[in-house]
């Protein structure tokens, strides 16, 4: 159920008109889409987060709040991502990758330096938590 939930949220966004700008080179904008608490799940709610990025556009290393589960899609172009110790990935268009909680999100990055990339993060997250991301101390 929460897999149909989650493709007809998808498939909903998808029709959402295209945002009125694009996103700089080498910067990145993420906006809340929707926020909606889980009915059968008294505490969670589910978010869902856009992430754009203009060419060669990054974000900085973050963890997530600690009650974050997320899963992520990409909807556009291609997305550099590396979780705790793992290794650096690309994900293209239609590929997903999930972050538990605790995970630090040390690489986050448009892997073109030419086209623009879009994922989508949905949280299950506390519904009490505000804070979704917190850019590491340096």
């Amino acid at each position: 159920m929460f897999r149909a939930f989650l493709l007809g949220t998808l498939v909903a966004f998808s029709a959402v008109p295209a945002m009125a700008a694009d996103v700089a080179r080498g910067e990145a904008r993420v906006t809340t889409i929707f926020d909606h608490p889980l009915p059968s799940v008294p505490g969670k709610s589910l978010r869902g987060v856009l992430v754009e990025y203009g060419p060669g556009g990054s974000s900085p290393s973050h963890t997530h709040a600690a009650s974050a589960f997320i899963t992520a899609t990409v909807i556009e172009g291609a997305v550099r991502s590396r979780i705790n110790d793992g290794p650096e990935k690309v994900f293209r268009v239609g590929e997903s990758f999930v972050e538990m909680p605790g995970d630090h999100h040390g690489v986050s990055a448009n892997a073109s330096d030419v086209e623009p990339s879009k994922l989508l993060a949905v949280f299950v997250v506390d519904t009490a938590d505000r804070v979704l991301t917190t850019p590491d101390r340096h």
